[in-house]
């Protein structure tokens, strides 16, 4: 049984619908859903605002099972890669698997741009506020260091219209 931290955001078209189709498409390997927030975009900043979530997830897979299963979430979004930072339909990354570390630029683990991203370590801490970033320390820890000041949380959530879940599990 592997554990996996993986991160939501859209900020194309119906951005919520985007990342319930995630939510939905995991299914009953979901453990707990966050809250969702609204946030700047990152990167490429001439760009639509994003909806970011965060979701923790177990099933009998690997790593690479876990990355194979956002791709095709992503996909199943009509997500299109033009540019890089830029906007989407639905971004599904894996932030960690475990304690499972990887170089391999298909899948770095974890993921090198999450312990320095409000819009992951925020969602992330309401869901599991004792979580480590291997490598990194506790999120709280590095949240502590972010200025989270731009994130908006949203009243509705994803497990709205996700009946197997409801929280941690």
């Amino acid at each position: 049984m592997s554990r996996a931290v993986l991160s939501l955001g859209s900020n194309l078209g119906d951005r919520l619908a985007m990342l319930r189709l995630a939510v939905t498409g995991l299914g009953e390997a979901v453990r707990a859903v966050s809250p969702v927030y609204e946030t700047a975009p990152w990167g490429v900043l001439d760009q639509p605002d994003f909806l970011n979530a965060v979701v923790i997830v177990e099933d009998d897979i690997g790593a690479w099972d876990w990355l194979r299963r956002s791709q095709a979430l992503e996909t199943q979004a009509q997500r299109v890669r033009e540019i890089r930072w830029g906007p989407r339909t639905l971004d599904v990354d894996v932030v960690t698997v475990d304690e499972v570390r990887s170089d391999d630029p298909e899948l770095l683990l974890p993921h090198p741009g999450a312990g320095d991203r409000a819009s992951v370590l925020v969602p992330w801490h309401d869901i599991d506020p004792d979580a480590v970033l291997p490598g990194r320390g506790p999120i709280r820890d590095l949240l502590a260091g972010l200025d989270s000041t731009d994130l908006r949380r949203l009243d509705t959530g994803l497990l709205d219209e996700h009946p197997t879940t409801r929280g941690s599990r």
